[in-house]
């Protein structure tokens, strides 16, 4: 087990203390229902979407598939901190265990590695249906959808256990407390006995590379898209192409938008409140709020669950 020693005496003590949102313990109680009601309602919201692709037969093409294995991957990553975070508002001690923190770590970074991943290719699958309409299903065959899912899949999983290996083997000195509700490189690394610039820059060429090239990729994609859609001559036909791309571009926008201010340098210094703030909106508001925005927009999708409501 590892163990953490104190500058100024030999005690030992072991795993990290996850402050979470401090306060007393009715607001404690009232944080653990708001939480404990919206991890239902994401668990909910994301197996709808599973299981509306799964039951309706006109959902089995590669939009959907696609979007099925996103809203499974939702599932996982928020429940790789919200569990742990409920647990806390009702502990005392809010004591996280070294391997628990870390597997938390790992997982948590590894699913929001993947939903990048799967963000590009559903930019990519846009781009065939809007851009080579005839040639789309000869394009995205099944084999290669499936090629696709498994490969943002195992990019995710393989984009950060070295440097979280390298970050666990650390020697953490005087206090274990973290000011936050999850396990973070950045409070993290100021724990450590000797400070780490090179892992530091690891992290951020890592968090770089993981943001910058699929983002540029679905930037590139929709400029493509829209270039297009501009092309297509009747006002309608533009309006059915846009609102086949407006909840993805919306998706991408929230989680972007959020996780960019937060791990492109994930160890400067950001207030604990924001950083809190921020990591909690992409974290359990992105997985919560998307349901919503691709049933909304999307008849085929209303048309599903209506369909698997009756069943």
């Amino acid at each position: 087990m590892k163990t953490f020693r104190s500058p100024s005496n030999s005690t030992i003590i072991t795993g990290f203390i996850l402050l979470g949102f401090p306060g007393p313990r009715e607001e404690q109680i009232l944080l653990f229902v708001l939480f404990f009601t919206v991890y239902l309602l994401t668990l909910m919201g994301n197996s709808s979407i599973i299981c509306a692709v799964h039951w309706d037969q006109r959902l089995h093409t590669p939009m959907y598939i696609l979007l099925a294995n996103f809203s499974f991957l939702e599932i996982w990553y928020v429940t790789s901190t919200v569990p742990n975070m409920l647990a806390n508002f009702l502990s005392d001690t809010k004591v996280i265990s070294f391997s628990g923190c870390f597997m938390q770590f790992y997982f948590f970074f590894s699913l929001g590695s993947a939903e990048c991943f799967f963000l590009a290719v559903m930019a990519f699958d846009r781009y065939l249906a809007i851009c080579r309409p005839l040639h789309y299903p000869t394009l995205m065959t099944g084999c290669l959808c499936n090629i696709l899912v498994a490969t943002c899949w195992v990019l995710g999983f393989l984009w950060f256990p070295v440097p979280i290996t390298i970050i666990s083997q650390m020697s953490f000195c005087g206090s274990r407390i973290i000011d936050h509700f999850l396990c973070d490189p950045g409070p993290l690394l100021a724990l450590t006995c000797i400070r780490a610039p090179v892992m530091e820059f690891l992290w951020m060429i890592l968090s770089s590379l993981l943001l910058f090239i699929p983002f540029l990729f679905i930037m590139g994609s929709y400029a493509l898209v829209l270039r297009a859609v501009l092309r297509v001559p009747s006002a309608a036909g533009r309006r059915k192409a846009f609102s086949t791309c407006g909840s993805h571009l919306t998706v991408v926008s929230l989680f972007y938008g959020s996780v960019m201010v937060m791990y492109l340098s994930p160890t400067s210094e950001h207030e604990a409140g924001t950083q809190k703030l921020v990591t909690l909106f992409y974290s359990v508001g992105t997985p919560f709020i998307n349901p919503v925005i691709y049933s909304l927009r999307n008849k085929d999708m209303k048309h599903a669950f209506q369909k698997f409501l009756v069943i």
